[in-house]
């Protein structure tokens, strides 16, 4: 894999390539400049802002030959190195691979404190935005939908843990960074948290960075993180993308409840089908909803080893393997934010490190 390192100016645009395959180009990557960004965007003119996070703001924005693309615009915090790091974490993992269900990154801008990174551009924004959440969006996503964004987003994870050299663990995998494509094919995004994993390292030591509710128990506590991390957040995906609930809810009466946790009662309780989605109105295959809401299980096992690698994950998913004779275990879950190894909050549910 290689690492563009990216300096510009409005007057001057220069690459430097840093690699460790001999520095050759990267392709299908370019520089641009500012003014070329801010003209695209209409001088990123909050009509065209799409999306905001805890590191800047992303605009829809068009260059001049017309391609529609998506401009990330990170605010650099120079004491802390807020910004810059998510910066070159999005170019070392992204500026040289590609996969049918990872986000394209086409390029880069520095211009002073300012970063920019140039995306394709998701017509159907993220899964978050566009189907959970509120019933009239749920109802629109049929269970074939709900199952090729599974599988997709399943086989792009596994692309960046088992493929890719450095294996890739994203750190934070949940609805909103998955974007949808104009067909809705999912697009695994925004890779400012992503860590990079060499053959001979299975784990290392880090402040906690994700999302409550999608974070394993043992990565936030410990700060321990490997691919499995990456998996338990992926399996409360699945479960959460199959039953539309959230995944973390709050009831007057019950307080806040895990879906990883009403997941379990249901399996417990023999009643695994209850988790689907009540918009489908039954309009889904059985044994594949039931063979989802188990490898939803497998994924978020508390103890790391019981959960499978991605590939193995599909394998269950498309029923090359069955489920019904592996035993289930109790799954894990962070439910107080003093258990979190100590970080720093970019908002009320998310941590950066």
């Amino acid at each position: 894999m290689k690492f563009p390192f990216c300096f510009c100016s409005n007057s001057d645009t220069t690459l430097v390539k840093n690699s460790s395959h001999g520095g050759q180009p990267v392709q299908n990557f370019r520089v641009y400049s500012r003014i070329e960004l801010k003209d695209a965007s209409n001088g990123f003119h909050s009509k065209n802002k799409v999306g905001e996070g805890g590191f800047g703001s992303v605009y829809k924005g068009r260059l001049q030959d017309g391609t529609i693309v998506a401009i990330k615009v990170l605010s650099v915090e120079l004491e802390s190195m807020r910004g810059e790091r998510e910066f070159i974490s999005e170019l070392a993992a992204l500026s040289d691979i590609r996969h049918e269900n990872l986000v394209r990154l086409r390029g880069c801008c520095v211009d002073g404190a300012k970063r920019f990174l140039v995306y394709d551009y998701m017509e159907n924004n993220s899964l978050a935005h566009c189907f959970l959440g509120g019933e009239h969006n749920r109802i629109r996503f049929s269970w074939a939908q709900r199952r090729d964004v599974t599988l997709g987003v399943a086989r792009g994870l596994a692309y960046l843990h088992e493929e890719v050299d450095p294996h890739i663990v994203h750190r934070d995998i949940k609805a909103s960074n998955i974007l949808l494509d104009r067909d809705f094919a999912p697009k695994v995004s925004d890779f400012g948290l992503s860590k990079l994993f060499r053959d001979d390292i299975s784990h290392i030591s880090t402040r906690v960075a994700g999302t409550l509710g999608y974070l394993s128990p043992e990565y936030a506590i410990s700060g321990h993180l490997t691919r499995k991390s990456d998996v338990y957040s992926f399996g409360v995906l699945l479960l959460e993308i199959m039953s539309g609930r959230s995944v973390v809810d709050f009831d007057v009466e019950h307080g806040e409840q895990y879906l990883v946790d009403k997941a379990w009662e249901m399996y417990n309780a023999n009643n695994l089908l209850q988790l689907v989605d009540p918009v489908l109105n039954g309009d889904f295959p059985s044994e594949e909803a039931f063979q989802f809401a188990r490898v939803g299980l497998l994924c978020v096992q508390e103890k790391t080893k019981l959960r499978p690698r991605m590939s193995i994950a599909i394998q269950m998913l498309t029923n090359e393997i069955d489920t019904v004779n592996i035993t289930i275990s109790q799954p894990g879950h962070v439910a107080d934010l003093m258990d979190v190894k100590i970080g720093h909050r970019s908002n009320s549910n998310s941590f950066f490190g």
